[in-house]
């Protein structure tokens, strides 16, 4: 398999200068392979919040380089100052799709229907709760107020033909109030109503097995982060960390997967970071 190759120093040019040059530079990307298994393969996605500092500078060029490298799909975090219509535009116009965006709790409690809307214009089958402020889970009890909003968010998405999910960090899985947070979203909140997008890394780095998880609720996570734990607990590239993706894969129909994204929340160098995703998603993806 092909590997993206890139110049460095014209990698770094971009942080100053923006993108176009690193656009040239990826011209070789790595080919799909098609899996041998009788299901198809799943597009490999990109959560965009990798991509960020980027996104910030030129929201059409990280794009185009987002597709250069072989995405085809990618989970937004904001829309950088476009309107859902204008990032749908430049979606398109890079042949990529967006099957899910997160949105804070905050914002799905200011205006549930204006982020319907939005997700109806840029096609999104998902809407995300991403993260808890640290105010907003400090006793189990915020946890039950959050699960009972969740059931009516949930139900006002699945009116609109949308579906809400829960992407957890490492927290949920620590015991508050002699109880486990991530047990009860998993248990009170309909399963019809609310899809688990599960975080590979923060799961494995919380000490929980994610095929366990699989087998307690199947078909209930629909997402992935796809992401690699370093031997010292930080983050790592895809396929370069310490998490047995082979087996949770080898799980993805028991888990329900629809939708694997490559994400890594901090690393020194995006391009390698992205390319490597894909190249490893894809190899695992063919076994």
């Amino acid at each position: 398999m092909s590997k993206l190759t890139l110049n460095r120093r014209r990698f770094l040019q971009v942080s100053a200068t923006g993108m176009g040059a690193l656009l040239g530079a990826a011209a070789c990307k790595p080919a799909a392979t098609v899996a041998s298994s009788s299901a198809p393969a799943l597009p490999v996605g990109l959560q965009l919040y990798t991509l960020r500092s980027m996104m910030e500078k030129s929201v059409a060029e990280t794009l185009a380089l987002v597709a250069e490298v072989g995405y085809k799909e990618v989970e937004l975090a904001g829309l950088f100052g476009n309107t859902p219509q204008q990032f749908a535009d430049l979606l398109k116009s890079n042949g990529l799709t967006s099957p899910s965006t997160h949105v804070m709790p905050h914002l799905l409690r200011a205006d549930l229907e204006a982020h319907l809307d939005a997700a109806d214009a840029l096609g999104h089958k998902y809407i995300v709760v991403p993260y808890l402020m640290p105010e907003d889970r400090k006793s189990i009890e915020d946890y039950y107020s959050l699960i009972d909003e969740m059931n009516v968010w949930g139900e006002k998405c699945k009116q609109r033909g949308i579906q809400l999910a829960y992407h957890n960090h490492d927290f949920e899985f620590q015991e508050l109030d002699g109880q486990l947070p991530y047990d009860l979203i998993l248990e009170r909140c309909d399963s019809e109503l609310l899809a688990m997008e599960l975080d590979l890394y923060w799961t494995v780095k919380a000490g929980f097995d994610p095929v366990e998880l699989f087998k307690r609720q199947p078909g209930r996570f629909k997402m992935w982060h796809v992401k690699d734990l370093a031997q010292d607990g930080s983050f790592a590239d895809v396929g370069k960390g310490t998490i047995d993706f082979a087996t949770i894969f080898a799980n993805g129909e028991l888990a329900g997967i629809e939708h694997k994204f490559v994400e890594r929340d901090q690393t020194d160098d995006l391009v390698r970071t992205i390319s490597q995703g894909f190249s490893a998603v894809t190899t695992l993806q063919s076994k």
